[in-house]
C-alpha cells in the first residue's frame, strides 16, 4: 500500500466533503452555514494542494489546477464573508454569493474526487 496515496486521497475527499457540508442548506440563511466548516475546508483545501504539489504526472496538473481553483473559490467565500461581517450585515443577497463561491469549489472539488479515482482505477500494480 503506498501511503502517499492514501494520504492525498483522503485528503482530497476530506476536502470535498467539508466543503458539501459548508454548502448544503438553504442558499439565503446563514443559520445553514458555519464560518468555523468553512474554515475547516479552506484548511484542508491547502494541505490538498500542498501534497498535490510534487506530482510531475499530466494528472497530477490537472488535479492540482482543480485544487488551485478550489482555493481561490473558498478564500474568496471567506473574504466576502468577512468584509460584509465588518463593514454592514449579512443579507440573503451576500449569504447567495458567499455559498455561491463555495459551491463553486464544489465542483472543482468533485472534479478532482473523480479525476483522482480515474487515475487509482487506471493505474497497474
Amino acid at each position: 500500500m503506498n501511503m502517499e496515496k492514501v494520504r492525498a486521497g483522503f485528503f482530497i475527499i476530506l476536502a470535498m466533503t467539508l466543503n458539501f457540508g459548508f454548502f448544503y442548506g438553504d442558499m439565503d440563511s446563514m443559520a445553514y452555514h458555519d464560518k468555523y466548516e468553512l474554515l475547516a475546508a479552506i484548511v484542508v483545501n491547502l494541505i490538498a494542494t500542498t501534497l498535490k504539489l510534487g506530482d510531475r504526472t499530466q494528472i497530477g496538473s490537472v488535479l492540482l489546477a482543480t485544487s488551485l481553483v478550489a482555493d481561490i473559490q473558498l478564500i474568496a467565500a471567506a473574504t466576502v464573508w468577512t468584509i460584509v461581517a465588518y463593514t454592514s450585515e449579512i443579507t440573503p443577497a451576500t449569504t447567495v454569493i458567499i455559498v455561491s463561491l463555495s459551491g463553486g469549489a464544489l465542483l472543482a472539488n468533485i472534479v478532482s474526487v473523480i479525476l483522482y479515482v480515474g487515475d487509482t482505477l487506471k493505474s497497474k500494480r
